[in-house]
């Protein structure tokens, strides 16, 4: 620990008594990582920069180890100060200056924690972070619909239509997240891994089904009215879980930012192969300078209740993605209290028969 020669002999009697306190009391349970080293080392840090702001000197953190719960180890110093201030004869002028340089560690040390956090966040890194936490936060997500389908099921005896609308409820809020959580791993991963997998034969009114069955619950609490539509040949070859994740985001942000009126997710047959698919709602719109920037990952709203989809604008841009990959481009038609339709065609030729 450094000692300046012009330190009150009172102050260091204080900073001495209060250091041997902390590192004494400190149990090893409280932190496993901190070894008694870096316990010592960061209250000598501290200790230190106290004596620097009482004597008019700059403030330094520097040295502060590493894997030390640093706020924690700061404000048993403080209570530590207070307690040995008297028995060392520190004058009450000196004591409101020893808080105050507490403070401004303090501040100090909230200014250097946001710096280096954020510089965690940046780079491979930070990108395995984010997906880390997204896949944490999906095993929970899931059980949560696993409990709730059963219990919308009857699992647990007959469930009363009050119950059953709610359960609905909290398995669409379930489910929003744990999409979320995927598109933050899909968007990682380049947003088209759905597609990985060969074109195959699929029910398009099956995937219909599946979007109106998370998202009725929704709509219905909105009082919105909800309709699907499919093509007059059912039966198409292409890539369903891919399409599945478009238009369940998509009807998703409709029935969020629509709420009178009706939300239609349709799919017209434009000819053998081609298939016309269009999600409108009668909501707010989408105003003119977020038209520019919707397609983005990562936007930031202007202003808060801002327009923005699924947040930082992950889902449709996850949308755009998987919809170039499947040979189509997503297009909005928007106005301002009048409504939105997205939509795009992809080519879904029927199977061969047999």
């Amino acid at each position: 620990m450094r000692v300046l020669s012009a330190v009150p002999a009172d102050l260091l009697r204080t900073l001495t008594a209060a250091t041997a306190d902390v590192v004494a009391n400190w149990q090893q349970s409280e932190h496993a990582t901190a070894s008694a080293a870096d316990l010592r080392a960061t209250v000598g840090v501290f200790a230190d920069a106290v004596r620097h702001v009482v004597m008019g000197l700059p403030l330094q953190l520097d040295g502060l180890p590493a894997y030390v719960p640093s706020r924690r180890v700061l404000e048993r110093f403080r209570r530590a100060c207070l307690d040995h201030a008297e028995s060392s004869g520190l004058e009450a002028t000196t004591i409101v200056q020893v808080v105050h340089a507490i403070e401004r560690t303090q501040d100090e040390l909230d200014r250097d924690a946001a710096h280096r956090f954020a510089a965690r966040l940046s780079g491979y890194d930070a990108q395995q972070l984010v997906v880390e936490m997204a896949h944490d936060m999906r095993s929970p997500l899931g059980s949560i619909l696993i409990l709730a389908e059963r219990l919308r099921a009857g699992a647990g005896g007959d469930v009363p239509a009050i119950h059953q609308r709610q359960l609905g409820l909290i398995y669409s809020a379930a489910f929003g997240l744990s999409a979320l959580a995927g598109d933050v791993i899909e968007l990682a991963r380049g947003g088209t891994t759905l597609m990985d997998q060969q074109p195959i034969p699929f029910s398009v009114s099956d995937v219909l089904q599946s979007i109106m069955d998370i998202l009725r619950p929704m709509a219905e609490e909105k009082r919105l009215t909800m309709r699907c539509e499919g093509p007059a040949a059912d039966l198409r070859v292409g890539h369903p879980a891919a399409l599945n994740r478009v238009l369940l985001n998509l009807a998703t942000n409709a029935i969020k930012f629509t709420n009178a009126g009706s939300v239609e997710v349709v799919v017209k047959e434009l000819d053998r192969v081609r298939c016309d698919f269009s999600v409108t709602d009668t909501g707010r719109g989408i105003p003119p300078y977020v038209l520019t920037h919707l397609f983005e990952a990562f936007r930031q709203r202007q202003m808060p209740g801002d327009y923005a989809f699924s947040s930082a604008g992950l889902g449709l841009s996850i949308c755009q993605k998987l919809i170039r990959a499947m040979g189509g481009e997503l297009t909005v038609d928007t106005e301002l209290e009048k409504g939105t339709r997205f939509s795009f065609i992809l080519d879904l030729p029927q199977p061969d028969r047999l």
